[in-house]
């Protein structure tokens, strides 16, 4: 965006400014040009006078001229691209444009950024011409999830003599977008699926029978078996039957965002682990078709979102960006239970679950067991802090808690699968359809 320098003209106290603004060697001139003016007029040396003049004026005109044509610069500021995942790099492009019809002298350029994106960038910009620009980039990278200011732009400009340097902040500033990780994840088939758009999907007709569908103009490419005789005749054109309209599958995703229920931090943490799963689901779902829900244990989901969740289509694109920068966001709740979420999901409709979980005890695994009722299909993603936070030679003690809340939730009809640090979600993605599987199995032969 551009950003023109005419903000701070005629501000109160701008001769102080630029007064403050003298360097080292303009201070010294100044002082030595005074001294010798005073030496001057007591020993009567009409020379010294002039030379002491000449050193005290030269500075001030310096930080007259510089504090003039300050003004006359612009600077613009390009992010490529303005979102991106957690641990990869973006690019800040930065031009300054000299919108005047003088040279400027030396630019030193400074683009202010938080912390965790790296250090400060800095450039020396020599000499712009009259309407000339310069460009220069610089990159950053954070590993934690987040929104980032950058900006504002300072300007640091300088005399030829090095008597005066002003500093300028431009007013504007950009947000940087990083999001959660997102793992591609392989096309398997999940309970729950056959009640939507899969190929299982239940179709219906516009109306109750064939005879009283309501019939639409013949198009280039429709099968001439589905020519509606009886409206063509009365229309005088090829009227065909409309298509069945399918209905689209459902699938909500739970992110348990209890403080808690996890332990640790930082970007190998058990909660960001949690959330980049949420995130890969959300787009996975998606780019097959689901109309998807992301859901809280607060109770609260995307804003913007519809009843039934962002339906996958030619604008899944969007709806994964709004999902994505809400998940960028996200940060821990003061909740204590999951009963809120379970409120949400007892009102909704059948469809596939999916759940990523921190710590449970007894009383919030039976909440998250009775939402399987309400659901098509229940894949639950457990991660037990202890081993987040342990060495992996520890030996976890016999009866571990998170064990006994795994068959809680698995005797309940979820399918669920439990975490260790640094598990891949593809592979456990593909344990769940294994696992759903040998289930599936089971519940046929003992029918």
């Amino acid at each position: 965006m551009g950003t023109p320098a005419e903000a701070d003209r005629g501000e109160p106290g701008g001769i102080r400014t630029a007064l403050a603004g003298l360097t080292t060697r303009g201070r010294s001139f100044l002082a030595a040009g005074v001294a010798a003016v005073v030496c001057a007029y007591i020993l009567g040396q009409a020379d010294l006078r002039r030379v002491g003049l000449l050193l005290a004026v030269l500075p001030l005109i310096c930080a007259t001229v510089l504090y003039r044509t300050r003004y006359r610069v612009a600077g613009s500021r390009r992010l490529s691209p303005a979102r991106v995942p957690a641990g990869s790099e973006a690019r800040v492009h930065l031009r300054m444009d000299n919108v005047s019809r003088l040279p400027t002298g030396l630019l030193m350029l400074q683009d202010r950024v938080p912390y965790v994106l790296g250090p400060r960038p800095r450039f020396v910009l020599d000499r712009v011409e009259p309407g000339g620009r310069r460009e220069v980039s610089y990159r950053v990278r954070s590993d934690l999830r987040g929104r980032y200011p950058l900006g504002p732009l300072q300007l640091r400009l300088t005399d030829p003599f090095g008597m005066c340097e002003l500093t300028r902040s431009f007013s504007t500033f950009d947000t940087l977008t990083v999001i959660p990780k997102v793992e591609l994840l392989p096309p398997i088939r999940l309970s729950g699926e056959a009640k939507g758009y899969g190929d299982g999907r239940q179709r219906s007709l516009a109306l109750a029978g064939e005879d009283d569908v309501i019939p639409r103009g013949y198009r280039y490419g429709d099968d001439l078996r589905r020519v509606h005789w009886r409206s063509t005749a009365r229309y005088g054109e090829l009227m065909v039957r409309r298509e069945e309209q399918p209905q689209r599958a459902r699938c909500t995703v739970l992110l348990d965002t209890r403080g808690l229920a996890y332990e640790g931090a930082g970007p190998d943490s058990a909660f960001e682990w949690a959330v980049s799963g949420a995130a890969s689901v959300l787009v996975h779902m998606l780019e097959r078709g689901f109309s998807v829900r992301l859901l809280t244990d607060t109770g609260s989901s995307v804003p913007g979102e519809g009843s039934d969740g962002f339906a996958g289509s030619q604008e899944s694109a969007d709806a994964a960006g709004l999902m994505l920068d809400t998940l960028a966001v996200v940060d821990h709740s003061d909740g204590a239970g999951l009963s809120r979420a379970y409120d949400v999901l007892r009102g909704g409709n059948e469809g596939l679950l999916m759940a990523f979980l921190g710590d449970l005890d007894e009383e919030q695994a039976a909440v998250v067991a009775k939402m399987r009722r309400r659901s098509g299909g229940a894949v639950a993603f457990v991660l037990d802090p202890d081993t987040w936070v342990r060495e992996p030679t520890d030996v976890p003690a016999p009866g571990h808690a998170p064990e006994q809340r795994l068959r809680m939730l698995r005797e309940a009809g979820w399918t669920a699968v439990g975490v260790p640090r640094g598990a891949s979600l593809a592979e456990l993605w593909r344990q769940a359809d294994r696992e759903r599987s040998s289930a599936a199995a089971v519940g046929g032969e003992g029918r």
